[in-house]
């Protein structure tokens, strides 16, 4: 495009509030934030990509504004930015736009408006969901044609979805991205949704077809970095004012601008913080997504990603989170906020009243490496139980919803992570041999009794194995080879519900780790959340290669006590066993017995397998 003379006349302020497009009767206003610029255009097929027909006015504050009449939903524009710090002007994408043109950079006028339908969906208790990881790309491909899966392709998998008995999906991050796929975790346009995946009417599709099978949604979004990529298409030295090379104006500019993934956003300039928080309400109001996951907290807090670090924290990081929960809270207290902080810190989950940042969860990273080592040991006496005790009964505070818990995220099973899926890490290269399923599965019985709100990772509960790559789709013939581990999963989900009324007790806060054999690596603990016949559970897992006819346990009451599920069923797969798990009657004992619990029976347990038990 040929630059020409700045026109000279003089532009009107919008009267219309809102930041990036917005539509009115008859037109579109503008707003841009440019702090250093001297005049701002808009241009865009509405003008015939005048250069400048169309000034924008300076509100006299950082930003530019001015009602465009004409522009209408669908077109495309962009804006052009001159500023004494350029030597020629800036061709930038709307920070805010919600659509953009993946070769070209070109915004889209959109509208918010969209059809909802009349049907009022209902978040889910959070003691009672499950949440299934899912990356959109790699999910399921339709076209197999080169290009990733998209909105309308995991749409013909709710049902799969459904009948697995998840309640919630968690979106790895939707973002444009630069090339043809990405794990999500390197925004540009963090209000942009990437092309291929839909535009942003499909996406709100998505979201409408997923609460009409009473699945909430949940989006990873990403504020600790933006970029690496593409971040001269809009944020990057917007107006051409930076310091020491840094990003400009969205930016640190100084020591605190690095982060291993990217650029860290100036969290104390007001006009980013708003920028984040609009970003925050949109995906919750317009796009009525149910919660939000935020990636690497950690780095939001302290500049070098250190918890304990007070030199080099971050308090403008800490207070923008607690600004943001205390919003959600005070508007919409039913949807959740998780963080990825993984340090064990627990003030990420107090209340910000008393100096918490105020998510409601948490990923429990503690949890995850105390099974994984537990489980992957060549050798059972390298089983360490007290660890997966300590693994059982961790919280943060007093709720046991503050964590979240998972054998399987998408970083611990990325190839670009080196490493790979649990089967796969327990049997390296013979991920569907005995040993790998029956461990395998012992990490989802624990992250599905445990306190806690469990996940799995997409593929999971098929037995997929190798590494994950956000650019191959699942390989979805593993359900029809490893069906039986996929009802077994569809079984812990259910117990973990309480779909037949009688394991309550694991959707409770209550737990005791009443039983520790480290000898021959058994544990065995109560889940309770009243107490009482259909709420008490006691879980027995046998970590060990040995196998027990008559294993005597405690109980917390006399009586009979029905097996709910034994892992070691042989429809489950045919090499299993079909061993023990029978029903038991546990009778009056001691007070001092060695489990110091008011009843005691035997239970027959297979290796490497769990028995789940209630009245």
């Amino acid at each position: 495009m040929a630059l020409t003379t700045p026109i000279t006349s003089t532009p009107v302020i919008s009267s219309h509030p809102g930041m990036g497009a917005i539509l009115y009767s008859g037109g579109t206003a503008f707003r841009v934030w440019a702090k250093f610029a001297t005049q701002v255009y808009v241009v865009g097929n509405f003008n015939h990509w005048s250069e400048t027909a169309n000034p924008l006015a300076s509100e006299g504050n950082g930003y530019w504004s001015a009602d465009i009449s004409g522009a209408k939903e669908g077109d495309r524009y962009r804006y052009l930015i001159h500023s004494p710090f350029l030597t020629k002007p800036n061709w930038r994408t709307d920070p805010y736009a919600k659509r953009v043109e993946s070769d070209r950079g070109n915004g889209y006028i959109t509208s918010s408006e969209f059809d909802w339908g009349t049907n009022q969906f209902n978040m889910p208790s959070w003691n009672e969901l499950v949440i299934y990881e899912l990356h959109v790309g790699s999910f399921y491909d339709l076209s197999n044609n080169d290009a990733p899966g998209n909105f309308n392709d995991i749409i013909k998998k709710l049902d799969y979805l459904q009948k697995l008995g998840i309640n919630a999906i968690e979106l790895l991050p939707i973002y444009g991205f630069p090339g043809k796929t990405s794990l999500g975790y390197n925004p540009a346009l963090p209000f942009d949704i990437e092309s291929s995946y839909g535009t942003n009417s499909d996406f709100k599709n998505f979201v409408k077809a997923v609460h009409a099978k009473g699945i909430a949604l949940l989006l990873d979004v990403v504020y600790n970095h933006w970029g690496p990529d593409d971040l001269d298409t809009a944020l990057w030295q917007i107006d051409g004012w930076s310091q020491d090379g840094g990003g400009g104006i969205y930016f640190y500019n100084d020591w605190r601008r690095h982060t291993a993934f990217g650029d860290r956003p100036d969290f104390g300039r007001p006009e980013v913080r708003q920028y984040i928080r609009d970003n925050v309400q949109m995906w919750l109001n317009e796009y009525q997504v149910d919660g939000l996951r935020f990636d690497s907290t950690v780095n939001i807090r302290n500049v070098y990603g250190n918890n304990n670090d007070p030199a080099h924290d971050l308090p403008e990081g800490w207070s923008l989170m607690q600004w943001l929960n205390n919003e959600i809270d005070s508007r919409q207290p039913w949807k959740i906020t998780i963080a990825e902080d993984l340090q064990g810190n627990e003030w990420i989950n107090k209340d910000t009243g008393s100096g918490g940042a105020g998510f409601d969860s948490q990923w429990g990273s503690s949890f995850y490496w105390a099974i994984r080592n537990a489980l992957v040991n060549l050798s059972d006496e390298g089983r360490d139980m007290y660890s997966v005790k300590d693994a059982i009964l961790q919280r943060f505070g007093t709720n046991a919803l503050t964590r979240i818990i998972f054998s399987e995220n998408h970083d611990e099973v990325a190839e670009i992570n080196h490493k790979v899926r649990f089967p796969e890490a327990i049997d390296p290269g013979h991920a569907d041999s005995w040993f790998a399923k029956k461990r395998s599965t012992l990490g989802a019985v624990l992250t599905l009794t445990s306190p806690g709100i469990p996940m799995i990772f997409m593929g999971q509960e098929f037995l997929s194995w190798g590494s994950w790559h956000d650019s191959i789709p699942m390989d979805w013939s593993n359900l029809s080879k490893f069906g039986g581990i996929h009802d077994l999963y569809q079984r812990l989900i259910r117990l973990r519900r309480n779909w037949d009324n009688n394991t309550r007790g694991l959707r409770g806060q209550h737990v005791n780790v009443f039983h520790v054999n480290n000898k021959d690596k058994v544990i065995a603990f109560h889940r309770w959340e009243n107490g009482g016949t259909g709420d008490d559970v006691v879980v027995v897992v046998n970590f060990g290669d040995r196998a027990y006819d008559s294993y005597n346990i405690g109980f917390p009451h006399e009586g009979i006590w029905w097996v709910r599920f034994n892992s070691d069923w042989n429809g489950y797969d045919s090499s299993f066993g079909n061993f023990g798990g029978y029903t038991t009657t546990a009778g009056q004992t001691d007070p001092n017995n060695p489990d110091s619990m008011p009843s005691r029976g035997n239970v027959g347990i297979a290796p490497y397998s769990a028995l789940i038990l209630s009245q």
